[in-house]
C-alpha cells in the first residue's frame, strides 16, 4: 500500500470520515449526509490547502488518534481539544507538520461535540455517489473508524491559508434555532404552537448525526392518527408521539409519516454539531415573507 496514508491507532467513541455530502439524491431515499458542522470541517481543510469539499475526519466527543505513514500537514477545527504528537503539545486550529511514524492524537473535546481533522491532500477512501462520506442511516460509505484500520491519502493541491490563528465560533452554551412555522404545524393545539417557541428545551443524550432530539415540554397534536409518509427537508422539526422536538440533521431519513412542526434555518445547524447533551434550545419564530 502507499505511503500516504494514515494508520488509525484509535478509532474514537464514533469517527467517521465526511465530506460535503450527497446532495441531490433524496428522491433515491440517499440521505444528504456530510460533515455536521460544515464550516469548522472547511476551514480544516483551507488551514491545510485542501479544497473546501475534501474529505476530513469528524470525531465525536473523545477524539481519535493516527499515525501517518509520510510526513503530512494537519489541521483541526470544530470542538477544541487538546492535540498532541508523540506526546508533545501542538496547536489546535492552526496547520501542523506531523512526521512519519509519529502518533497524533486528538484528545477529547474541552467544549461542544464533533471536532474536525484534516489532512493535506484529504482522506481518499472510495467515493459513493459523488461523495465519501459516511451515512450512519442508509450505510453508504466507509464504516465508522476502527482500530487498526488504514485510510489512504490523496495529492496535495492548493496552498496553505497564511494565517497563524484561525478565529471560529466557540459551542453554544445556549443554542437558539432559528424555525419557519409549517408545514404540519395545523397539527398541534394552538397551546402547544405558543410553547414551542417560548419554552427552553435541552439537548438531549440520544442525539446523533440523525437527528438533534430534545428534553422538554411536550407538545399537543389537535388531530389523532398519522401522516401518509411524505418528504422531509435537513432542518425539519420532526415531533413523534412523546411530543418532543427532534431537528434532522445531516443523517436524517428522506421520508416520514410524523408531523413536522417547523423548519430550521440553515445557517443554524452547525451550531447545532456542538451542541451537547443538556445544552438549552430555543426555537425562535421567523416568519414567512
Amino acid at each position: 500500500m502507499t505511503d500516504s496514508a494514515l494508520f488509525v491507532v484509535r478509532a474514537g467513541a464514533l469517527t467517521t470520515v465526511q465530506d460535503r455530502g450527497r446532495p441531490g439524491h433524496a428522491h433515491l431515499g440517499v440521505p444528504h449526509s456530510g460533515a455536521l458542522d460544515a464550516p469548522a470541517a472547511a476551514l480544516a481543510n483551507r488551514l491545510v490547502g485542501n479544497p473546501p469539499g475534501a474529505a476530513v475526519l469528524e470525531t465525536t466527543v473523545n477524539g481519535c488518534a493516527v499515525r501517518p505513514r509520510s510526513t503530512v500537514t494537519v489541521a483541526v477545527t470544530g470542538a477544541p481539544c487538546a492535540l498532541k504528537v508523540d506526546g508533545r503539545p501542538v496547536a489546535w486550529g492552526a496547520p501542523v507538520p506531523v512526521p512519519a511514524g509519529a502518533v497524533l492524537e486528538v484528545g477529547t473535546v474541552i467544549r461542544g461535540v464533533r471536532s474536525y481533522l484534516a489532512v493535506r491532500g484529504g482522506i481518499a477512501v472510495e467515493a459513493v455517489l459523488g461523495s465519501r462520506s459516511t451515512d450512519l442511516l442508509s450505510g453508504l460509505g466507509p464504516p465508522p473508524l476502527a482500530d487498526g484500520q488504514v485510510l489512504p491519502l490523496g495529492d496535495p493541491q492548493g496552498h496553505y491559508a497564511r494565517v497563524d490563528v484561525a478565529p471560529q465560533p466557540a459551542p453554544p452554551e445556549e443554542l437558539v434555532l432559528r424555525v419557519t412555522p409549517g408545514p404540519r404545524d395545523d397539527w398541534f393545539t394552538p397551546v402547544a404552537v405558543r410553547t414551542f417557541t417560548s419554552r427552553t428545551y435541552r439537548v438531549s443524550p440520544s442525539s446523533n448525526r440523525i437527528g438533534l432530539r430534545t428534553e422538554g415540554p411536550a407538545l399537543e397534536r389537535a388531530r389523532p392518527g398519522e401522516l401518509p409518509s411524505e418528504g422531509m427537508v435537513l432542518g425539519a422539526v420532526q415531533v413523534p408521539p412523546d411530543g418532543s422536538p427532534v431537528v434532522f440533521l445531516a443523517d436524517h431519513p428522506t421520508t416520514g409519516g410524523y408531523p413536522v412542526i417547523a423548519v430550521v434555518h440553515p445557517a443554524d445547524l452547525p451550531p447545532a454539531a456542538q451542541a451537547a447533551p443538556g445544552t438549552p434550545v430555543r426555537f425562535v419564530t421567523v416568519r414567512r415573507r
